[in-house]
């Protein structure tokens, strides 16, 4: 159930808060070089006289470096806080990509050791961040519309950073555009990791165990899930690029693209514009069953103003997924592994989008786009099934003090648990 948010209680509410813009602007400029990596890694290849294989290759090292460290670096974050990891990872992430920028593809194993050095170093700030709000922002309303704000405050970068690397590259060149990029990646980390909130963040006291985040069943499912939402998403990227290629007119993809985003964006401002009651697990059922519903009629493949359209809907309801999933991560995290849990999540999904953009490409090639867009038809499908199946493990949440809850400031201090009384709502 949804009632009207109170005026004093909207985005400006929290945007208002102490902290809490700085954390927003810096994680958000911090994640630019992740945001825009694979973009601006294939202008630098093509203007190197590369192949857009050699691009995909060095993407897919890049990428799969980044899911390898997003949940070591989180791990890390919450053992030794946020400041001793988050800054050297963004450093020492900024100086491989600047290798790579500076160096060339004329010696491939230098090239290909430089992006997974830049993708295992990127620090994990969208996960320190949503591990912040608790402290910052301390009432439970407020924290999970910020969890909404954060999903919206997505879909602007990843619109406004490809946007910003063309015109890095218009004005000077596809090198260029890599070095400040990740220069502006580790003064938004710096911004973070400067701050009051970043600084007396710790993590509440962990029970030892190697498998951290991931003893959790809860989370396990909701991870499971958010691996198919992932290729559901990343398999709509390569079916478009197919579709544009049917009509004749490139711009068509970056047309279907903004409206997905549109769309996004447009759903995230609605969910957090409203005060939910009720368990978010089963919130999150209904929504991610809208979002495969909305994903479905893509598969028509009308004209190109009818499938903007689609495009648009498709979009409405992956931000409040996120959004409403945030919650659920925080739930189900075992105390002392908020931020790996986060980074978890970061982790699966992106994953999945990697496996969904190579299934739909075959699928494209076999059966034609229409089969492009049934892959993320299937996916959302896959990733209700799941949730479903899980409904009795997803229900109880682990952990009754709540990952955000139990964490500390450096006074020794616990942020209020008043701050997520929804743990105890089943």
């Amino acid at each position: 159930m949804a009632t009207e948010a109170p005026a004093h209680g909207g985005y400006l509410d929290i945007l208002r808060a102490p902290h809490a813009a700085r954390l927003l602007a810096g994680t958000l400029v911090g994640r630019l070089p992740n945001g825009t990596g694979p973009i601006a890694m294939t202008l630098f290849v093509r203007d190197q006289g590369g192949s857009y294989t050699l691009a995909g290759g060095l993407i897919a090292a890049y990428g799969v470096s980044n899911a390898v460290g997003q949940p070591l670096l989180g791990r890390a974050v919450d053992l030794k806080g946020q400041p001793r990891v988050q800054l050297p990872a963004a450093v020492l992430s900024a100086l491989g990509m600047a290798l790579f920028a500076l160096t060339g593809i004329g010696h491939l194993a230098l090239a290909y050791a430089a992006v997974v050095v830049a993708g295992l170093f990127t620090p994990p700030l969208e996960g320190g961040l949503r591990a912040l709000w608790p402290s910052v922002l301390g009432r439970e309303d407020r924290v999970h519309r910020a969890y909404a704000l954060d999903a919206v405050a997505q879909e602007v970068m990843f619109t406004v950073g490809p946007l910003l690397v063309t015109l890095l590259v218009a004005l000077r060149s596809p090198a260029a555009a890599l070095l400040v990029i990740n220069v502006l990646g580790v003064l938004g980390a710096l911004a973070v990791v400067l701050s009051e909130p970043s600084r007396a963040w710790r993590s509440a006291p962990r029970e030892a165990h190697w498998l951290g985040a991931l003893r959790s069943p809860g989370l396990l499912a909701l991870l499971g899930s958010f691996f198919f939402v992932g290729l559901a998403l990343g398999s709509i990227t390569v079916a478009a690029v197919a579709y544009a290629d049917d009509r004749g007119t490139p711009s068509v993809y970056g047309w279907l693209m903004a409206a997905l985003g549109l769309g996004a964006l447009t759903g995230g401002v609605l969910y957090g514009a409203r005060r939910w009651s009720g368990a978010p697990e089963r919130r999150l059922r209904v929504l991610v069953a809208l979002l495969a519903v909305c994903y479905l009629p893509l598969v028509l493949t009308p004209g190109p103003v009818a499938m903007t359209g689609l495009s648009v809907l498709s979009g409405v309801f992956l931000a409040p997924v996120l959004a409403c999933a945030f919650i659920v991560v925080d739930r189900h995290a075992p105390s002392g592994t908020v931020t790996e849990a986060f980074s978890w999540l970061v982790t699966t999904f992106g994953v999945g989008a990697a496996l969904g953009s190579a299934v739909a490409g075959p699928a494209v090639e076999l059966a034609g786009t229409a089969a492009g867009f049934a892959v993320a038809g299937a996916g959302g499908l896959v990733a209700l099934l799941v949730l479903l199946a899980t409904g009795r493990v997803l229900a109880a949440p682990d952990t009754p003090g709540g990952a955000g809850a139990g964490a500390r400031h450096a006074d020794g201090g616990a942020v209020p648990t008043a701050v997520h009384p929804e743990k105890n709502t089943h």
